[in-house]
């Protein structure tokens, strides 16, 4: 972690970079407001995983094959729990840490589809379209507070 940490204090020069990342997710969300759907290049990209994927999960133990990639896929809060795991007091705290995400997300994910199934009927027609622009509005306001950290909040990155 320590190596961690001073790769990211040199790496100033991806600072420019980071923010225009936060600029581009800005207008990705923006977009999704505005139009009710994500860009085509995005479903494009989604069909074409899952047409590969598809023929995988019927074959005997295909579902774990397509589980175990679905996992190594960067995610985000997976990552978030990791880095907390690794920057805990030892191993048996890490440990405990993964184990309370792995806990949390198994129920969603036992739960989750049970949820669905009886909400499924009653958000059907509102989901179309203002669920993708809730979504839109999500990824805005995440985006738009990330600027303001940066840029606003902490202008000190900047000028170094």
């Amino acid at each position: 972690m320590e190596g961690l940490a001073w790769v990211t204090q040199q790496a100033w020069s991806l600072r420019p970079v980071w923010t225009l990342t936060h600029v581009a997710m800005l207008a990705w969300g923006l977009l999704m407001m505005l139009q009710a759907r994500q860009p085509v290049w995005v479903e494009r990209a989604g069909r074409a995983v899952w047409r590969r994927a598809q023929p995988l999960v019927a074959m005997p133990g295909g579902v774990l094959a397509v589980g175990v990639g679905w996992a190594l896929m960067p995610c985000g809060l997976l990552y978030s729990a990791l880095l907390v795991a690794a920057l805990s007091n030892g191993p048996v705290q890490g440990a405990l840490s993964m184990l309370g995400f792995a806990v949390g997300s198994g129920l969603w994910l036992v739960g989750g589809p049970l949820l669905w199934g009886q909400l499924r009927v009653r958000l059907n027609q509102w989901r179309g379209s203002w669920g993708t622009r809730l979504a839109g509005f999500l990824l805005f306001g995440i985006a738009a507070w990330a600027l303001w950290m940066d840029l606003v909040y902490k202008p000190s990155l900047w000028c170094r």
